[in-house]
C-alpha cells in the first residue's frame, strides 16, 4: 500500500534512554519506524513531559533500554499498514500508550489491558513519541476533536489516566468536598474532573507553587499553601507523587471518606496507614488508561467541561530535551510539551 502522506526521510532525531541514570538519556538519530498490518505512522505534533518519563530518567520506573521516551503523544496519522485501516490517513489523533498486551489474561479478557503484566507501552518498552514519527496500533488511535490543538492534544492521555482514577466508578458526588494535593498537570486535570462530577475543590501546595495554584484558581478550584483542617474532606486526591503530601491527605479526609492515589511515588513511602482502619477509609486509584477512560476524557473535552490549554506552559523543540526534562524535574510550570517540527 502507498503512504498518502509522503515520508522523505530515513532517519529521524528523538530522544532514547540507553542506559542507566539520565545521563543515558540523549537526543539521537534513529530510524524511522517500520509500518506493519494492524499499526500506523503517526507524524509527532507534540509530546508531553510526563513524570513518569522523569522516573524512567532516574530508572524508578520499568524500561527496556535502548528505547525512544515519550507516550503524551498528538499527531496525524500519515500511514497504515492495512488497506482497511486507510481511513485514518490524514486524521489528527491522540494515541494510548499500550504497543501490545497478551490479550488473553484475566485482565485483558475483561477489558482492563492496563493491568496486563507483559504490557508493552509506548516510551517504556517500545519506541515512543519524543520523536518526529511513531508507531503504533491502529486500535489505540483517538480522533482528536476538533476544538482541540495539537499542543494541547498532548493532555489528552493523561486526561484518559485521571479519568480512569475519577470516574470508572465515580468516585466524587455532587456537594462533596475534595481536596486535591499537588498543584502538577495531574492535579489540574483531577480537579477540572471532580469539579465536572459536582465537586466543591481545594488545591494545597507549597509557597512555590503560587504560579500554578493561581491556574487551578483561575479554572474553578479554591488554592492554598497553608494547613488545611484535618477531617474536613470528603475526598482526597493525592496527585503530587509524595509521601509527606499523602500523609497530609490521610490527615485531612474525613471518617469513612475517600483516598485517591493519582500521583507516582517512585520509590517506596512511609504512610500513616492506621488511618485507614480508624477512618473506616475507602482507597482507590487507577492505572494508566482504558479504553472506557479515552471515551470519556474525549467526552470531557468536546463537551467543554476540561480546559487543556492554560496547562501548556513550555513548548520545545527535541534539541532542547535535556533543559525541559531538568526543568521538569525542578518542577518548573506545568505541562513543557515537545514539538518535534518546532
Amino acid at each position: 500500500m502507498s503512504t498518502t502522506l509522503p515520508i522523505t526521510e530515513q532517519a529521524m532525531s528523538a530522544v532514547v534512554k540507553h542506559s542507566a541514570g539520565p545521563e543515558g538519556v540523549s537526543v539521537t538519530e534513529v530510524a524511522v519506524p517500520e509500518v506493519l498490518p494492524g499499526l500506523a505512522r503517526v507524524r509527532v505534533a507534540a509530546t508531553g513531559i510526563c513524570g513518569t518519563d522523569v522516573h524512567v530518567a532516574h530508572d524508578e520506573y520499568g524500561y527496556e533500554a535502548p528505547v525512544v521516551m515519550g507516550h503524551e503523544i498528538t499527531g496525524t496519522v500519515v500511514d497504515v499498514g492495512a488497506d482497511g485501516d486507510v481511513g485514518w490517513v490524514g486524521k489528527r489523533v491522540a494515541c494510548e500508550t499500550y504497543f501490545a498486551t497478551c490479550e488473553e489474561c484475566q485482565w485483558c479478557r475483561a477489558g482492563r489491558r492496563n493491568l496486563c503484566p507483559t504490557r508493552r507501552s509506548l516510551g517504556s518498552f517500545e519506541h515512543g513519541g519524543f520523536a518526529e514519527f511513531v508507531v503504533l496500533p491502529v486500535v489505540n488511535l483517538h480522533a482528536v476533536p476538533d476544538c482541540l490543538g495539537d499542543v494541547e492534544g498532548a493532555l489528552a492521555e493523561p486526561l484518559a489516566c485521571v479519568t480512569q482514577c475519577l470516574l470508572d466508578p465515580p468516585v466524587v458526588q455532587a456537594g462533596d468536598r475534595v481536596l486535591v494535593t499537588g498543584p502538577g498537570a495531574m492535579g489540574q486535570l483531577a480537579s477540572q474532573v471532580a469539579q465536572s462530577l459536582g465537586g466543591v475543590v481545594t488545591m494545597t501546595g507549597l509557597p512555590k507553587d503560587a504560579a500554578r495554584l493561581a491556574v487551578a484558581e483561575r479554572l474553578g478550584a479554591r488554592a492554598t499553601t497553608g494547613e488545611v483542617e484535618p477531617g474536613s474532606f470528603d475526598v482526597v486526591l493525592e496527585c503530587s507523587g509524595s509521601g509527606v503530601a499523602a500523609s497530609v491527605a490521610f490527615e485531612a479526609v474525613r471518617r469513612g471518606g475517600r483516598y485517591v492515589q493519582v500521583g507516582i511515588f517512585g520509590q517506596p513511602v512511609t504512610l500513616p496507614a492506621d488511618q485507614i482502619l480508624y477512618k473506616e477509609l475507602t482507597i482507590t486509584s487507577g492505572f494508566a488508561s482504558t479504553a472506557t477512560s479515552w471515551r470519556a476524557a474525549m467526552r470531557l473535552i468536546d463537551s467543554g467541561q476540561v480546559s487543556l490549554g492554560p496547562l501548556v506552559t513550555r513548548r520545545v523543540p527535541l534539541a532542547e530535551f535535556p533543559t525541559a526534562l531538568a526543568a521538569a524535574e525542578a518542577g518548573e510550570g506545568l505541562k513543557t510539551v515537545v514539538v518535534p517540527g518546532a
